[in-house]
C-alpha cells in the first residue's frame, strides 16, 4: 500500500508541475520493448504531465549520456563498469543501480535447421568460429552464418563472456543493431545462428534451441545457463520524475508488464 499510494502522490505532484522531458538512454535489449510499454503504462497510472524520450542504441551509449546530462536514466543489461562509474564522477554525477527485471540470452536458429539442442561446449564452439559448417554437430551441411549484437551492446558483451569464455567472436559474425534485427536475418537464413533476449525469442521464422537439457522459458530461468539481470541506472540524486518512473517499474503494476513483455520480475527468482 505504501508504494501505491507514494505513486499515486507522485503522478499528482507530476501533473501539476507541467510537462516534463523524461530522457532515458542505452540498451536496446530494454529499450525496444520493455522501457516503452512501462512508459504507457506509467502515463496511463496519472502520470500525464511526463513526456518520454527513448533512445536504444546499446548498454554503452547509457553511461556517458548520463554524464553529459542528456540523459536522466540509462538502460543496461549489463552491469556499469568500473571506468564508466569513474568517468560519471569526474562530471559530478554519482550512479545509483536498480535490478529491474532478468532476462535469459536464448540461442535462435532459422525454423527449417534440423537442431533442437545443443550443449554450451558446442554453443562456444560456433560462436568463436571452431565449428563452421552445421554438419559438425548433426546439421544439413551449410556454412554457420553467425549474428552476434554490435560492440556497444552490453548483450555482445554479456555473450561473449557468458558463453564464449571471453574469446573472440570470429571476424566472419555478423554485428546486428538490435535483437530484433538478429531474429529477422536468421528467420531469412537457413543457416542461421543467433543469440536475443527471452522477449524476443519466438519470432516467426525462427525456433530456440535446448541448451544442455534446459528448456530457454522462464520457469527455467534459475538453472538456465544464459541467464542475467538488467538495470537501469540513475544518479543518486534523481529528477523528480525519473525517481517516480522507477518507483513504478518496481511496483506490483510495473513487474506485471515486466512479466507481459516477456522479461522475468526480480521478485520471481
Amino acid at each position: 500500500m505504501k508504494i501505491i499510494s507514494t505513486l499515486f502522490a507522485t503522478a499528482a505532484l507530476l501533473s501539476m508541475a507541467g510537462a516534463q522531458t523524461l530522457s532515458i538512454k542505452g540498451s536496446d535489449t530494454l529499450g525496444a520493448k520493455l522501457i516503452p510499454q512501462l512508459a504507457e503504462g506509467f502515463k496511463a497510472a496519472g502520470n500525464t504531465g511526463v513526456k518520454f524520450e527513448i533512445a536504444a542504441e546499446g548498454s554503452t551509449t547509457a553511461f556517458p549520456a548520463l554524464a553529459n546530462g542528456t540523459a536522466q536514466i540509462g538502460m543496461s543489461s549489463r552491469k556499469i563498469k568500473d571506468d564508466e562509474r569513474t568517468f560519471c564522477r569526474t562530471k559530478g554525477v554519482y550512479i545509483k543501480e536498480h535490478g529491474i527485471c532478468h532476462d535469459m540470452l536464448v540461442v535462435i536458429v532459422n525454423k527449417n535447421s534440423p537442431l533442437a539442442k545443443l550443449t554450451k561446449d558446442q554453443v562456444a564452439k560456433i560462436f568463436t568460429g571452431q565449428i563452421k559448417d552445421w554438419s559438425e554437430i548433426g546439421g544439413a551441411p551449410g556454412k554457420i552464418s553467425i549474428y552476434t549484437r554490435n560492440t556497444s551492446s552490453g548483450t555482445y558483451k554479456d555473450w561473449q563472456k557468458l558463453a564464449m569464455g571471453g574469446r573472440d567472436y570470429p571476424s566472419s559474425s555478423l554485428k546486428m543493431a538490435g535483437n530484433e534485427q538478429i531474429a529477422q536475418e536468421v528467420a531469412k537464413n537457413k543457416n542461421g545462428i543467433g543469440y536475443v533476449g527471452l522477449a524476443y525469442s519466438k519470432t516467426a521464422g525462427t525456433k530456440t534451441i535446448v541448451i544442455d537439457g534446459v528448456e530457454p522459458v522462464a520457469q527455467n530461468a534459475k538453472k538456465y545457463v544464459y541467464a542475467r539481470l538488467c538495470y537501469l541506472y540513475a544518479p543518486d540524486k534523481p529528477t523528480a520524475e525519473a525517481q517516480a518512473f522507477m518507483d513504478y517499474i518496481e511496483s506490483s503494476a510495473g513487474q506485471d508488464i515486466v512479466r507481459k513483455v516477456g522479461f522475468i520480475p526480480v521478485k520471481d527468482l
